[in-house]
């Protein structure tokens, strides 16, 4: 992946500002390192954070470097007063403060990480062991918290596939008895016209003879109609 090619202005995102004054700082303090060791050469590097933070790195002594420096450029005839040099050397435990605590936390980083216990003592171990515990509780119950909102939302998208599930349901019901309604009422109308066809109304002519058989000449013969 190329990288792209960083515009040289102020960067305006405060974070972003910071995040790369922390990256560059150190990206420059370690050429200093190097440049010193690989070429042998006296280097001295000054860096004050936008904060007002003092960064420092020295070959040897950064005072004595400075002090050649300005006997170098001759501005070593200038007197120096005793209250600049308090503020350097103020500036100078400061700064020697500073880098005690960043290695006592990179110890403490590598030890949390496993590395380094060799010269551990019994104590300095179980108190390792205490923060890990610490640290695995906390994550523990972060966790658990986690999956108690995850089962939450969970929870609350069955209940609504429930409810569409009923509705669905429910307008399928209906549904289903209108077409049986619908399928009965075209049974129905298919099997009356066989219905007419099976028993039709007859008419059935029958003639009565009353009297004697020797008056059947004068026969009536009522006309019955049989339905």
């Amino acid at each position: 992946m190329v990288r792209g090619k960083t515009q040289m202005k102020r960067i305006e995102n405060a974070t972003s500002r910071q995040v790369t004054f922390s990256k560059r700082r150190n990206g420059l303090l370690k050429k200093a390192f190097e440049l010193s060791v690989l070429c042998d050469a006296e280097v001295a590097l000054i860096v004050f954070s936008p904060r007002g933070r003092l960064y420092e790195f020295a070959s040897s002594s950064i005072l004595e470097t400075i002090e050649r420096y300005r006997s170098h450029t001759r501005i070593n005839n200038t007197p120096t007063t005793s209250e600049s040099v308090e503020n350097t050397q103020q500036l100078k435990e400061e700064a020697e403060n500073m880098m005690k605590k960043i290695d006592l936390l990179e110890t403490s980083k590598r030890k949390l990480l496993g590395e380094g216990l060799g010269s551990c003592s019994i104590d300095e171990l179980q108190k390792i062991e205490q923060q890990l515990e610490k640290s695995i509780n906390k994550i523990r119950v972060k966790k658990t918290k986690v999956f108690r909102e995850q089962i939450d939302q969970l929870k609350e998208k069955e209940k609504a596939l429930v409810a569409e599930n009923v509705r669905l349901s429910e307008k399928y019901g209906n549904y289903s008895t209108q077409e049986s309604t619908k399928d009965q009422r075209e049974n129905i109308a298919e099997v009356e016209p066989y219905a007419d066809q099976s028993s039709p109304s007859s008419d059935v002519e029958t003639e009565l003879f009353i009297g004697l058989p020797e008056t059947r000449s004068r026969r009536i013969s009522p006309k019955v109609w049989l339905v």
